[in-house]
């Protein structure tokens, strides 16, 4: 999987419509490297125009820069022997990179925002160390032409390995790497980047790291600071230390008691607050009170327990919070909720009275868990997870606190997940006495290059909409997965996704898809459980394997005006031993390859379709 170009091409071979009744072949196109079709470029622009999240920063993929110095492209595509294990190329956004490995090397990107940039977010790769833990180093910043400053990357958080006999940060103990990008926010020195100047990013001489894995760049205008709330009681008044150099845990805490005794929000000013870095240090509760940074930028509470951690680092959200305008970082090296490596969830939202949660950044965290009644997460970020970006959920146990109902999910942006970037998950529990969640709603989100998992999961529920979200570049699994989680999940009673554009996909964990349609061979405690979803007004494009794949038993589904375009394999694939109904409408699958088919069907004994 390590292919070297130049530039990412794209291949369009030959069509197909699927609509009421028969199926028609269209002609081909050429069938070589850089040549599109003018009517799937329209179509699919317009659908991926509306679909996924309206962020403050514009994204720049390396593959589209310009190279000097010998840098070149590593990319897959569709039609490529399908991934087998992560590679950077795989956990790269648009499956590409470029590589600068020696000094001189360099990409060039333009500031097409329309906006002049005061910082950037540079997502980029550097080695392990031999014995794991991770370097740093440094790398160039230019724009211009001219020298702005040294860009410093880590890889002290990146570089786990799967099924290692030690611990995931251990390369020599027999596991498989992953997990290999991470984020690096920079403050850009001197004058912002004005709207058509070029920024590059080059190995320097003093640039040590034997290469650089750049995938992308962040431009965006930061503005000011926002100001302080009338009334709010400040963590500094309380003690909290916005230096960084003594623990915050406990001023912070002393604030927000004091606020929700008083009935009064919380100010964190500008400032990185260091929190939980003594032994026994709890997570900070923010129930009931609202808590206001200035802004993500600004103001940030980093986690850091002494490792290996034996505390709790998540921050509760309860019934009446309202938390905005701030980053929450952390120093975790591998997943692991609550235990050695660090990591716990960003956030963990329950309560019967609703919360609502807003332009947050949360990074190097485990899952931000949203459970609860009547909760909304949205305008927010996060990156380099170690679990799931946004995870709704009925918790585990039933509770009237953890139903799990009615929760908003809109307009967030995840990158570099550890797990599915956006899920719904309905979980009976131990005892099976936990209720079905029902309500949930995933609107107009961003994921992109999830290294584990998928890049949007339906794990059951009642009423469960995803609509208009935007998946890239799905590493290990399929970029939408709509089935039930576990032996005790509910069954999926009722879900709509309509409008979403799913890139990629068919990864290299097992055998994967672009989008999977699924659920558990029938147990004594759901022997009647079907999968019942309708999908309406999708693009599904560019999977590694087959476009749409049907498993398992118990399905209805309803597939109405979706686009299957590109994929490696099949468009739709109906597996072997797949038992219920499809309905299929106006459905289109174009550009195949040679020898591929728009629809396999191996189950048509006990999978009916109706066209």
């Amino acid at each position: 999987m390590h292919r070297r170009t130049r530039r990412i091409s794209v291949w369009f071979l030959g069509a197909a419509v699927l609509g009421a009744g028969a199926l028609t072949v269209l002609p081909e196109t050429e069938g070589h490297a850089d040549t599109i079709a003018a009517d799937t470029i329209a179509a699919n622009a317009e659908v991926t125009a509306s679909a996924g999240a309206k962020t403050p920063f514009t994204t720049v993929e390396t593959e589209s820069g310009k190279l000097a110095g010998g840098a070149d492209i590593h990319s897959i595509k569709p039609g490529d022997p399908a991934p087998t294990k992560a590679t950077l190329e795989t956990e790269a956004s648009g499956y590409a990179y470029a590589k600068l490995d020696e000094t001189g090397e360099s990409v060039s990107m333009p500031n097409r925002t329309g906006k002049q940039a005061n910082t950037l977010v540079v997502r980029a790769s550097i080695p392990d160390a031999p014995e794991g833990g991770g370097i740093t180093a440094s790398l160039s910043l230019y724009v211009d032409g001219t020298y702005r400053q040294a860009i410093t990357l880590s890889s002290k958080q990146a570089w786990n390995y799967r099924g290692a006999s030690t611990n995931p940060d251990d390369p020599n103990a027999g596991g498989a790497a992953y997990r290999f990008y991470n984020e690096f926010p920079v403050r850009v020195k001197g004058d912002p980047i004005p709207v058509g100047s070029n920024v590059t990013l080059q190995k320097d001489s003093g640039d040590k790291a034997t290469f650089y894995a750049v995938d992308s760049v962040d431009l965006e205008n930061v503005g000011p600071a926002r100001t302080r709330p009338d009334g709010s009681l400040s963590v500094v008044d309380y003690g909290a230390d916005p230096t960084f150099e003594k623990d915050s845990t406990t001023a912070i805490q002393k604030t927000v008691d004091t606020a929700r005794a008083q009935g009064k929000p919380v100010w964190i000013p500008e400032g990185t607050y260091l929190t939980n870095s003594f032994e026994g240090a709890a997570p900070l509760d923010f129930t009931g009170v609202t808590v206001r940074g200035a802004g993500m930028w600004y103001s940030t509470i980093y986690r850091k327990p002494p490792l290996p951690a034996k505390q709790r680092t998540q921050i509760l959200v309860g019934s009446g919070t309202k938390l905005s305008d701030m980053q929450i970082d952390a120093n975790a090296i591998w997943r692991d909720v609550r235990g050695p490596g660090g990591a716990d969830y960003g956030i963990n939202a329950s309560g019967a009275k609703g919360w609502l949660v807003e332009r947050i950044w949360t990074r190097h965290t485990d899952a931000n868990w949203l459970s609860g009644t009547g909760g909304t997460i949205r305008d927010s970020r996060t990156a380099d997870s170690y679990g799931d970006g946004f995870n709704i959920n009925n918790s585990n146990k039933p509770g009237p606190d953890t139903k799990g109902d009615d929760i908003t999910v809109q307009n967030n942006f995840a990158r570099g997940t550890g797990d599915d970037s956006f899920a719904v998950y309905s979980d009976s529990g131990t005892n099976h006495d936990n209720a079905q969640l029902s309500g949930a709603r995933v609107l107009n989100n961003t994921a992109i290059a999830p290294w584990w998992a998928n890049g949007l999961r339906i794990a059951g529920g009642k009423d469960i909409q995803f609509k208009n979200n935007l998946v890239k570049s799905v590493s290990s699994n399929s970029a939408l997965e709509i089935s039930v989680f576990g032996d005790s999940g509910h069954a999926l009673e009722s879900a709509t996704v309509s409008g979403n554009v799913l890139i990629g996909g068919g990864g290299w964990n097992g055998v994967r898809h672009g989008v999977r349609i699924g659920s558990p061979t029938p147990t004594s405690q759901f022997p009647d459980a079907y999968t019942n979803v309708t999908m309406s007004d999708n693009v599904m494009q560019g999977a590694l394997r087959a476009g749409l794949y049907i498993d398992k038993k118990n399905i209805r589904a309803t597939l109405t005006n979706n686009t299957v375009d590109g994929p490696a394999n099949q468009g739709i694939w109906i597996a072997s031993g797949v038992t219920g109904t499809g309905t299929f409408r106006g459905n289109t699958v174009k550009n195949l390859r040679p020898g591929q088919v728009a629809t396999q069907n191996d189950s048509k004994d006990t999978f009916t379709i109706t066209t």
